[in-house]
């Protein structure tokens, strides 16, 4: 038996595609080479080297007197304000997005166009960002928690009903047509199909945005509507670096509770 292995032939050089992809990584260096132009710096800060030595003291020596002092006012309090601004938020945004979900879905309508212009609108209010959405609203309901939850709520809209949308279009139609062929309404195929085999992805998806918007509602309070971000943000103007490191610590701690529970919770549901 001939144990000698023949040699393959080798693949052949394609070199228009070699060029091409030689023109993207030079177009694409020259790109960033050209924006780095554009940036005015003007040299490191004589005191930086203070600022920032001053900062890690803060984050590794926190105010642990802030975490609770009853006031209302002290690092749990405002952790659960903010908990609840993005709970809110994406609880309210996630049932709206439902009829938005159904606009979209290019598998629910016959004329191509209808959910195309879904899309659309979609895209629109998702090109708004959160912090801008905060200001806004803070102009019609004032500053605190109800323009944070609004703004998030808003922003979360686009984003879900896209996933919603996305997890319509993956359906398969055998269901649908088993209800259908018993004499069954379309309101009967949304609720007694399409709604429980969407279930999974929609529980998925709005604990997916849910971790999102937690980390957004810190960052929304650094103008005015509510959170953490309000007091982080005076404890930067005043420089009380024990207490930026006490909150920086209280924000990463909540993160990562949260993260691991929807983890745990979206690998029950796949």
């Amino acid at each position: 038996m001939d144990t000698t292995m023949k040699e393959l032939p080798s693949k052949p050089i394609n070199k228009k595609a070699r060029l091409i992809h030689w023109l993207i990584a030079l177009v694409t260096v020259a790109i960033v080479v050209w924006s780095c132009t554009g940036i005015n710096f003007g040299g490191i800060k004589a005191t930086a080297g203070q600022i920032a030595g001053a900062i890690f003291s803060g984050i590794f020596h926190p105010d642990w007197s802030y975490v609770y002092n009853g006031s209302g006012e002290d690092l749990i309090s405002q952790l659960w304000q903010t908990l609840c601004i993005a709970f809110l938020g994406t609880f309210i945004s996630a049932i709206i997005s439902l009829p938005f979900a159904f606009w979209a879905a290019h598998t629910k309508h016959k004329k191509w166009y209808t959910s195309r212009i879904g899309k659309i609108v979609l895209a629109i209010i998702r090109s708004f960002p959160e912090i801008v959405l905060a200001l806004m609203f803070i102009k019609a309901v004032g500053p605190g928690s109800a323009a944070g939850v609004l703004a998030l709520g808003f922003h979360s809209v686009g984003m879900l009903a896209k996933l919603f949308s996305e997890a319509i279009e993956n359906l398969e139609d055998g269901p649908n047509d088993a209800i259908r062929a018993v004499g069954g309404s379309k309101i009967h195929v949304i609720m007694f199909s399409i709604l429980p085999n969407l279930m999974p992805a929609l529980i998925s998806n709005t604990l997916y945005r849910f971790d999102v918007s937690v980390r957004s509602a810190s960052i929304l309070g650094l103008v005015g509507a509510g959170g953490i971000g309000y007091p982080l943000i005076i404890a930067l103007q005043y420089r009380q670096w024990n207490r930026v490191g006490v909150i920086l610590l209280g924000i990463i701690a909540m993160v990562v509770v949260i993260d691991w529970i929807s983890g745990m919770i979206r690998k029950k549901l796949v």
